[in-house]
C-alpha cells in the first residue's frame, strides 16, 4: 500500500501536492468555521472535589463578579494606621472615577494590624478581568507615588492574572521563536542542504495546522482543554519531523546508491514508509490508552495527539513522495558549505564511531546487557518514592510584583489563601438548617491551626437562587499542597462535615476545592495508570508482533520501552524531588510531580520511543532478510539508521529543552522529562541495550508460532535457517 501511494504520488506530483494543500486548508478552514467546545464542570468531576464542584454549577450559581484589591502594608516595621487609612481614602476615591470598576467597598483591616484591604468590584465579564485591569493598575501606582512611605500594591486575581499572561506568553513566545530556528539549525547540520531541511518542517507544520482543525471539529464529541493546542503543537512537530527525516534520509541513500527518483522514492516507501506507518499506528495505540482515564483532560489530549500524527503520516506517504519526485536533486541545493561535505559522506568517520560504540554489545553482548540494564534500574529506582500532586499558587514565579503582593495577602488574610468548598444539596425547606450547620461547621475549626480565623464578616456562606445548595467556604493558612492543608481536608470529610450535617434530612455533601483536587487527582492517577499501560502494553504487544512476525521481537520492544520510561521517570524524581536541582536550573522545588505528568509521560514516550525501535528493528530485519547473520546484521542495521535515529532525538531534545526553560514548574518537568527520555533511548537503549539483546538472542529473535509466520520467501527465518551450501560440495549434487 505505501508502496502504491508512493508511485501515484511521485508519478502525479502536482496532484498530489495540490490535494494535500486542499485537505490543510479544508481542515483548518472548516475547524474554525465549527468553533470549539470546551469541557465543563461535569466533563472534569474527578472523585469527591469532581461532585463538589458538578453540585455548586448546578445550582445555577450567578456569576460572581470579579474582585481585585489594594493592599496597604508598611515597608519596614508596624503599619502607621492613620497614614494606611489616609492611603486607603485616596485609592477609594481614585478608583471610583476609572472606568470599569462597579463599586470600591470599605477598607478591611487585617485581625493583626499588619495591612488594611481595599477590595475593588469590577464591572463586565469576570472571564476578560485581567484583561480589563490596566487602568487600575495605573490607579494604583498613582496612589503609591503620593505615599511613599507605604506600600500600596494591586493584588488579586484579576492583577495576578494579567501579569501571569504576561510573563507566561513572553515564555511561549520565546519558545516558539526559538524552536523553530533551532530545529531548522539541526537539520541543516544533517542534510548539509536548505531544502531538504525545510522539507520535514513544511510537513510537520501542515500537519499541525490541519490537526488543529479537526481537533476544533472532534472538540463537538470530546470536549477540548486549554492544553490540547499546545499538545498537538508539540506532538506535531515531533512525528512531523521525525517521519519526514526518516523517509528523506532513505530516499537520499538510494539516489547516492545511483537510483533514479521514482525509483529511490519507492524503496523509501518500502521501507521507511511501512516503518512510518507501524510507528504511528503504535504512537496512536499509546495516545489511545489516555481515553480509558476516564478524564476529559487526557481524552482531549488523546484526540488530539491521535489526528496530528495520523495526518503526519498521512503526509509522509502522499505529499512528500510528491515534493520529493518533483525536487529530484534540488531537493539537494542550495548545498551549505563544508556542513555538505560532512554529510555528503555514506561512511567514514560516523560510521567507525557507531561501529565503536556497538563493539561493546557485539563482542560481550551477555555482560554488556547485564551492566546496562541494571544501570537505567538504578535511574529508575527513584520512582518508587515519586510523589503527586497539583502545583499551586505558591508554585507561580515571584517574579512578579503581582505574586509578590499576593503572598503579602496572604500573610496577612489567611483565609484569602487556600479554601476548602463544602457543597450541600438538600431540599429547599432544609436550606435554614443547612446554612445554621455549616454556620456551626465553620465556628468549630476556630481555634484548631490546621484552619485560618475568621474574617470580621463572619461565615462565608452562599446559597443557590432556589435554595437547594449551599456553600462554605472554608480556609486554611496552608498552600494548597502543604501536608497541613492535606490533614485540615481529612479532618473536614471524615470528621467535621458529616458531625455537622449529621440529622439534617435529605443531605447530599462533598467537599472540594484546590487541597480537594490534589488528593482526588493523584489517586486518580495511581488508579487508572495501571489500567492504561496495561491496554497500551497488550496492543502494542499484539502489533509488534504481528509487523515483524516474531514474538521475540515484540517482547522486547515492550521491556525496553519500559525501561526508558522507568529511567525517565526516576530522573525526574531526582530533579524535581531533590535539593540539588532548583538553583541550577532555576526552579522551586514542590517536592512532587505535577499530578497528570506520570500517565501522559507514559504514553508520550512509549509512543515516540516506538518510532525509533520501528525504525532500528526494520533495518535490522532487511539485512537478516537478505542473510546476513544476526550480529552482522544488527552492526548493519544500527550503524546505518544511526545518523537518522541521532537527528530525530536531536531534534526533539532540542526543542523539549526549549520547553524547559518555560517559567512554570509543570513545563519544566515536561520539558526535562520528555528530553531525557528521549535521549536516554536513543542512545543507551538502541546503541547499548538493543544490540546486545538482539545479539545474545541470535535466530531467536525471529521465533513466532506457526500461524504467525508469513508463507513464501520474506521472513527472517527463511532466510537464517537454511545452511549455505560448501562451495567444494556443490558440484556433487
Amino acid at each position: 500500500m505505501t508502496v502504491r501511494m508512493a508511485r501515484w504520488s511521485a508519478e502525479h506530483p502536482w496532484r498530489a501536492i495540490a490535494l494535500w494543500v486542499v485537505f490543510v486548508a479544508v481542515c483548518f478552514v472548516g475547524g474554525n468555521a465549527a468553533g470549539l467546545k470546551e469541557a465543563t464542570a461535569q466533563d472534569d468531576a474527578i472523585g469527591e472535589a469532581g461532585r463538589a464542584y458538578v453540585m455548586i454549577d448546578e445550582g445555577g450559581f450567578a456569576d460572581e463578579p470579579a474582585v481585585d484589591n489594594v493592599l496597604i502594608t508598611a515597608r519596614t516595621g508596624k503599619l502607621d494606621t492613620a497614614a494606611a487609612q489616609k492611603a486607603a481614602a485616596d485609592a477609594t476615591a481614585k478608583l471610583s472615577s476609572v472606568t470599569g470598576v462597579a463599586e470600591v467597598g470599605k477598607p478591611i483591616p487585617a485581625n493583626d494590624g499588619s495591612a488594611l484591604l481595599v477590595p475593588i468590584t469590577m464591572s463586565g465579564d469576570p472571564e476578560s478581568a485581567s484583561d480589563r485591569v490596566e487602568p487600575l493598575r495605573a490607579a494604583t501606582a498613582e496612589v503609591q507615588q503620593a505615599h511613599p512611605d507605604l506600600r500600596v500594591e494591586q493584588v488579586g486575581g484579576p492583577s495576578i492574572g494579567k501579569a501571569l499572561d504576561d510573563t507566561l506568553g513572553e515564555d511561549f513566545k520565546r519558545a516558539e521563536l526559538l524552536s523553530l530556528p533551532v530545529t531548522l539549525a539541526i537539520l541543516i547540520l544533517v542534510f548539509g542542504a536548505l531544502i531538504a531541511a525545510g522539507v520535514p518542517v513544511l510537513l510537520a507544520l501542515s500537519s499541525v495546522a490541519a490537526a488543529m482543525g479537526l481537533s476544533t471539529l472532534a472538540s463537538h464529541l470530546i470536549p477540548s482543554t486549554d492544553v490540547t493546542a499546545s499538545v498537538i503543537l508539540l506532538i506535531g512537530m515531533a512525528v512531523g519531523v521525525d517521519y519526514s527525516l526518516f523517509y528523506v534520509r532513505r530516499e537520499r541513500e538510494e539516489r547516492a546508491k545511483g537510483r533514479g527518483h521514482v525509483d529511490a522514492v519507492e524503496i523509501a516507501a518500502e521501507t521507511s514508509g511501512h516503518a512510518v506507518v507501524v510507528s504511528g499506528t503504535a504512537v496512536v495505540i499509546a495516545m489511545a490508552g489516555l481515553f480509558l482515564a476516564g478524564d476529559s483532560t487526557f481524552s482531549s489530549l488523546a484526540v488530539g495527539s491521535i489526528l496530528v500524527v495520523a495526518v503526519a503520516v498521512l503526509g509522509s506517504l502522499t505529499v512528500l513522495p510528491a515534493i520529493l519526485a518533483k525536487l529530484g536533486r534540488w531537493v539537494d541545493r542550495p548545498r551549505v558549505p563544508f556542513v555538505w561535505r560532512l554529510t555528503a559522506r555514506n561512511s567514514g568517520s560516523g560510521s567507525r564511531f557507531w561501529r565503536a560504540i556497538l563493539y561493546p554489545a557485539l563482542r560481550w553482548p551477555a555482560a554488556t546487557l547485564i551492566v546496562s540494564v541494571l544501570a537505567l534500574l538504578a535511574l529508575a529506582a527513584p520512582a518508587l518514592n515519586m510523589n503527586l500532586k497539583f502545583p499551586g499558587t505558591e508554585d507561580l514565579p515571584r517574579t512578579t510584583p503581582a505574586m509578590q503582593a499576593y503572598d503579602r495577602l496572604t500573610a496577612s488574610y489567611p483565609s484569602n489563601g487556600t479554601n476548602h468548598l463544602v457543597a450541600v444539596t438538600a431540599p429547599a425547606g432544609s436550606a435554614g438548617a443547612v446554612s445554621s450547620a455549616l454556620t456551626r461547621l465553620s465556628e468549630s475549626t476556630q481555634g484548631d491551626p490546621l484552619f485560618a480565623p475568621l474574617e470580621q464578616s463572619g461565615p462565608d456562606i452562599e446559597v443557590s437562587p432556589d435554595k437547594t445548595v449551599t456553600v462554605l467556604h472554608v480556609a486554611t493558612p496552608f498552600s494548597s499542597r502543604s501536608d497541613q492543608a492535606a490533614d485540615s481536608l481529612h479532618r473536614l470529610r471524615s470528621d467535621l462535615v458529616p458531625a455537622a450535617l449529621d440529622g439534617v434530612p435529605g443531605v447530599t455533601y462533598a467537599v472540594g476545592g484546590d487541597v480537594a483536587n490534589n488528593e482526588d487527582y493523584a489517586k486518580h492517577i495511581w488508579q487508572t495508570l495501571p489500567i492504561v499501560a496495561g491496554v497500551v502494553l497488550l496492543l502494542t504487544f499484539l502489533m509488534m508482533a504481528w509487523t515483524f512476525r516474531s514474538i521475540v521481537v515484540a517482547l522486547t520492544s515492550i521491556l525496553l520501552n519500559l525501561l526508558s520510561v522507568g529511567a525517565a521517570y526516576g530522573l525526574l524524581v531526582l530533579v524535581f524531588q531533590g535539593s540539588w536541582a532548583p538553583d541550577l536550573l532555576n526552579f522551586t522545588s514542590m517536592d512532587a510531580i505535577v499530578s497528570w505528568l506520570p500517565l501522559f509521560l507514559f504514553v508520550v514516550l512509549f509512543g515516540l520511543s516506538m518510532d525509533y525501535h520501528v525504525f532500528v528493528v526494520s533495518r535490522i530485519r532487511e539485512a537478516v532478510l537478505r542473510g546476513v547473520p544476526t550480529r552482522a546484521a544488527v552492526a548493519e542495521g544500527i550503524t546505518g539508521s544511526a545518523g537518522t535515529v541521532s537527528s530525530a532525538a536531536l531534534v526533539m531534545v532540542a526543542v523539549f529543552s526549549i520547553f524547559a526553560t518555560l517559567s512554570t514548574i509543570d513545563m519544566k518537568q515536561l520539558g526535562i522529562g520528555l528530553a531525557a527520555a528521549i535521549l536516554l533511548d536513543a542512545t543507551i537503549i538502541r546503541a547499548v541495550v538493543l544490540p546486545s539483546a538482539m545479539t545474545l538472542l541470535g535466530k531467536a529473535n525471529w521465533w513466532a508460532p506457526r500461524f504467525m509466520r508469513p508463507r513464501g520467501r520474506h521472513t527472517a527465518s527463511a532466510v537464517v535457517t537454511p545452511p549455505t551450501p560448501e562451495p567444494e560440495l556443490v558440484g556433487h549434487h
